[in-house]
């Protein structure tokens, strides 16, 4: 009888452990198999929020399957501590264990609202996007203008939110005073700023803050940044250049810059002005005159005069030999690059050519055409037609 009974006793118990295996290896398989969403969904981690107020809005949301097993698993493979608080992509087909990875890894968030604010030539604008997670693409929610706008109240709403991302953008070819004048219209920083940098030493891109970041700091980053750039290009440039320091080269690179939009014929600008340099002519460049005028404070807003192209400015390049003092903007990366690296030709000219780029010329007699030619154009576009 105790035979009989142990032998049962037995049978159940490998019975059980069997089950269990089973129970253990199908949840294993929830947990590492692939997932129930079919299209990309925001998930967001509030600050301070448990691993089971997270695991029932993941299943409410349809990113797994049962949240239990997504809790089981967590403290399973020991990440139960470690959600990290923020918005995150989750992506089509993603199993509980990449769910949990993403929910767990840190960093910057991956999915939400972004503020941009974009310092530019013309203006500077704030712009607050949010990523539709079926496109992965953003999309503009609110933009305005610190300097003339009051600010929408989707921003306001927004800048409250904890998992904001905030970004500073320099557009190439801004001026130090630009910049300046718009960070203290930041609204999300802090700090005061003591001077002015230095005409070309903030180098243009795009920069991560936090709320509150200090604005004397990031200038400084800017700063660093730019020194950088320049160091580097310096030790790669061509021999034979008619300027013999990087401060002469970041001069003439912000000529360039403000000389061009289009970036594959920055190497042909900077070409003509090492030309004119080389054979002892005049830069004549229009944005030299202008920094004269306004000294990198705010837009012309108008065509220059006759008389202000014969005002003697120590940057008006119609009058001064060689180059200007200083930098007149920031210049990017790629003008840089080009004022240490120009193409080689014989152009001496180049006028507007109507595309948005500029024709270019090895004498006053294909110039002169090449001007006349940009007349007719400006004449048809005042008109209305197409050239």
């Amino acid at each position: 009888m105790w035979r009989s009974i142990a032998s049962n006793a037995l049978t159940l118990f490998i019975v059980l452990l069997i089950a269990v295996a089973g129970l253990l290896a199908w949840g294993r398989g929830q947990f590492t198999g692939p997932g129930p969403l079919t299209e990309s969904i925001c998930v967001k981690v509030e600050r301070g929020a448990s691993l089971a107020e997270v695991s029932r809005r993941l299943e409410e949301q349809g990113a797994v399957s049962d949240a239990r097993i997504f809790r089981i698993g967590a403290d399973y493979s020991g990440k139960a501590q470690g959600l990290k608080f923020g918005s995150y992509l989750v992506a089509p087909g993603s199993s509980m264990e990449q769910v949990l990875d993403v929910l767990t890894a840190g960093g910057a968030s991956t999915c939400g609202r972004e503020v941009n604010y974009r310092i530019g030539v013309a203006k500077a604008e704030i712009v607050l996007r949010e990523l539709d997670p079926a496109s992965n693409r953003y999309e503009e929610v609110a933009k305005f203008d610190p300097a003339a706008e009051a600010a929408p109240q989707v921003y306001v709403d927004a800048a409250l939110e904890g998992d904001l991302r905030w970004q500073v953008t320099l557009a190439e070819g801004v001026t130090s005073w630009q910049v300046v004048e718009s960070l203290k219209r930041a609204d999300f920083m802090d700090g005061s700023i003591a001077e002015v940098p230095p005409e070309g030493s903030l180098a243009p891109d795009a920069y991560e803050v936090e709320k509150g970041a200090d604005r004397a700091a990031l200038l400084a980053k800017m700063q660093e940044k730019q020194k950088a750039i320049l160091a580097d290009l310096w030790a790669s440039r061509v021999d034979g250049l008619p300027y013999d320091t990087p401060e002469a080269a970041l001069v003439m690179a912000s000529i360039v810059e403000k000389e061009t939009g289009v970036a594959s014929e920055r190497p042909q600008v900077a070409s003509v002005f090492v030309n004119r340099l080389r054979q002892g002519m005049r830069l004549q460049t229009d944005p030299t005159v202008i920094y004269g005028i306004t000294k990198g404070e705010g837009v012309l807003g108008r065509g220059l005069r006759q008389s202000e192209l014969r005002r003697a400015t120590p940057w008006n390049t119609y009058v001064i030999e060689g180059l200007p003092p200083t930098p007149i903007a920031n210049p990017g990366r790629l003008s840089i690059e080009a004022a240490l690296n120009p193409a080689v030709t014989d152009y001496l000219f180049f006028v507007a050519d109507g595309t948005g780029g500029h024709a270019f010329a090895q004498t006053l007699e294909e110039h002169n055409a090449n001007v006349a030619r940009w007349r007719e154009i400006e004449a048809q576009q005042q008109q209305g037609t197409n050239p």
